[in-house]
């Protein structure tokens, strides 16, 4: 029988246990959803990865305002496409909770991480959900034919680009939840479901 773990199979460091950087930035981030999510826990472990992650998580998902790109609810679509295409269970219930936050619908995420080809989205949705399922699961065939496919739809070239940092970044995420055995925290699994109190 596999050995149960609460966190990560290799272990965790709590925000107090962190560089003051590290432990601030993911204090503000706890202080804003009311809990630590496990991830930044188990990467604790390596503080360099972990400020890298950071660093390029925050690039992709939280841009400035005046960058343009896509939306940020069509950047956690993109995760959670990405994770579903992975089978990151992680992943899919963390950014599941994000994106069922930012579009306040309770079943879209479900419906993107378990059967992405037949969720109902709109032309620009489905061009970006079709784009990064491609990129997770067959970026090699990539070619001018997909990219003009997304521009017909109405993403820009740097909205393709967007798609695919975003993907490649949480593909490697995957992997090393994988890696991990990262547990969810039991408070991604209720977010955006029920009605805040």
């Amino acid at each position: 029988m596999a050995q149960q773990h609460e966190v990560s199979r290799f272990g965790h460091v709590d925000p107090e246990g962190l560089p003051p950087d590290l432990a601030e930035r993911i204090g503000a981030i706890a202080e804003k959803s009311g809990f630590v999510p496990n991830v930044f826990r188990a990467l604790g472990k390596r503080p360099a990865e972990l400020r890298a992650f950071l660093d390029y998580h925050d690039a992709l998902m939280e841009p400035a305002a005046d960058a343009g790109g896509l939306s940020k609810a069509e950047r956690e679509l993109v995760v959670v496409a990405t994770s579903g295409a992975n089978n990151c269970t992680y992943c899919v219930v963390a950014h599941g909770a994000i994106l069922r936050i930012r579009y306040r619908d309770p079943e879209i995420a479900d419906r993107v991480a378990t059967n992405p080809y037949a969720v109902e989205l709109s032309v620009r949705e489905r061009a970006i959900v079709d784009l990064a399922l491609l990129v997770a699961r067959q970026s090699e065939s990539l070619d001018e034919a997909d990219l003009d496919a997304a521009r017909d739809a109405g993403l820009t070239d740097d909205e393709i680009w967007d798609v695919g940092a975003i993907t490649a970044l949480f593909s490697m995420s995957n992997r090393l939840a994988h890696l991990t055995a990262l547990r969810p925290n039991p408070e991604f699994f209720l977010m955006g479901r029920t009605p805040r109190s």
